[in-house]
C-alpha cells in the first residue's frame, strides 16, 4: 500500500493508539480492503501491552461517509460481509475504544461508531443511516447496537427517512456521549483517552465485559465470579489501597491477565 492509497494508519502514543480511516478523496468512505485492515489491526493492538486505549478517527475533517458504493460488490452481503466482521472486532476488542467523530458519520460509519465504547463528536457533525437510500439491508448486529444506544424510535426514524442529523439531536438521542466545538474534538478525546488510560485497567476492561454482557443479555453469575477471583491475582486492588492511604496517585501495573486465560498476555477473554 502507498502512501496515498486508502487505508487504515495507526500511531501509538504511549498508552495511546490511534486508528485513522484515510480515504480523503470519497470522504474516507471504508473500501473492501480497509474493512479487512481491521481485524488483523485490532489483533496487534490487543496484543500490545503498552496499549490501553485506541481511539478511532477519519482523516481530516470528516470522520467516514461510510462504505465504498463502488466496491460494494467486493464488500459483500450476509456471512461474508466485511462490514460486519470488521464491526465485531471492535466489539469484541477487550480495551476501550473512543469514536471521534467530525462531518460525516453515514451508513457504515455508524456500525463502527456503534461497536466503540464511547463517542465524542465535534458539533459539526452529522449523524445518518443510510440503506434505504440504496435498498440494501442494515446489519442486524449494528442495529441491535445502535437500538442500545438509543432506543428503537429514533433508530427507526434514522433507518426509515435515511435522512441525516445534527450532533446535538445525536448527543440527545443517545447516539453520542458528548459533543464539544470542532477546535477542542481532538484535544477533548485525547483528555479522555489519557484519563482512561490513567485508571485500572483491570476495573476498566471488568466492567467494560460485564457491561457488554448486561446490554447483549448474556451476563451470568459465573462471569462475574471469574473477575471477582481474578481481582486479588491482578493486584491493582491493593494498590489502589495503597496509594489512598499514602496519598499519592496510584500506579496501576496490571496488563492483562484475562479470567480463564493461560496467564499474563492472554488478552482475549473467552466467550461462555
Amino acid at each position: 500500500m502507498t502512501e496515498t492509497s486508502p487505508g487504515l494508519r495507526c500511531a501509538v502514543d504511549g498508552e495511546i493508539a490511534t486508528i485513522t480511516i484515510d480515504h480523503p478523496a470519497k470522504r474516507n468512505a471504508m473500501t473492501a480492503d480497509m474493512y479487512s485492515e481491521f481485524p488483523p489491526l485490532l489483533t496487534k493492538l490487543e496484543a500490545d501491552p503498552a496499549v490501553r486505549v485506541v481511539i478511532l478517527t477519519g482523516q481530516g475533517s470528516t470522520f467516514c461517509a461510510g462504505a465504498d458504493i463502488s466496491d460494494l460488490g467486493r464488500i459483500g452481503q450476509g456471512d461474508q460481509d466485511l462490514t460486519i466482521a470488521a464491526e465485531e472486532a471492535l466489539a469484541a476488542f477487550t480495551k476501550p475504544v473512543i469514536a471521534q467523530i467530525r462531518g460525516y458519520c453515514y451508513g457504515g460509519a455508524c456500525q463502527l461508531a456503534a461497536a466503540c465504547d464511547l463517542r465524542i463528536a465535534a458539533d459539526d457533525a452529522r449523524f445518518a443511516i443510510t440503506p434505504a437510500k440504496l435498498g440494501i439491508l442494515y446489519p442486524a448486529s449494528a442495529l441491535q447496537r445502535l437500538v442500545r444506544l438509543a432506543g428503537p424510535a429514533p433508530v427507526k426514524y434514522l433507518v426509515y427517512s435515511a435522512a441525516d442529523i445534527d450532533a446535538e439531536r445525536a448527543l440527545r438521542e443517545g447516539f453520542f456521549n458528548e459533543v464539544v466545538p470542532a477546535d477542542r474534538l481532538a484535544e477533548r478525546v485525547y483528555e479522555t483517552a489519557r484519563t482512561i488510560a490513567a485508571r485500572s485497567q483491570f476495573t476498566v476492561r471488568a466492567s467494560k465485559d460485564i457491561i457488554d454482557r448486561i446490554a447483549d443479555g448474556t451476563l451470568e453469575n459465573a462471569a462475574v465470579q471469574r473477575w471477582q477471583d481474578a481481582m486479588e491475582e491482578a493486584g491493582d486492588n491493593r494498590e489502589g489501597r495503597s496509594a489512598f492511604l499514602e496519598r499519592r496517585e496510584p500506579r496501576f501495573g496490571w496488563t492483562g491477565f484475562m479470567p480463564d486465560g493461560p496467564g499474563e498476555g492472554s488478552v482475549r477473554r473467552p466467550r461462555d
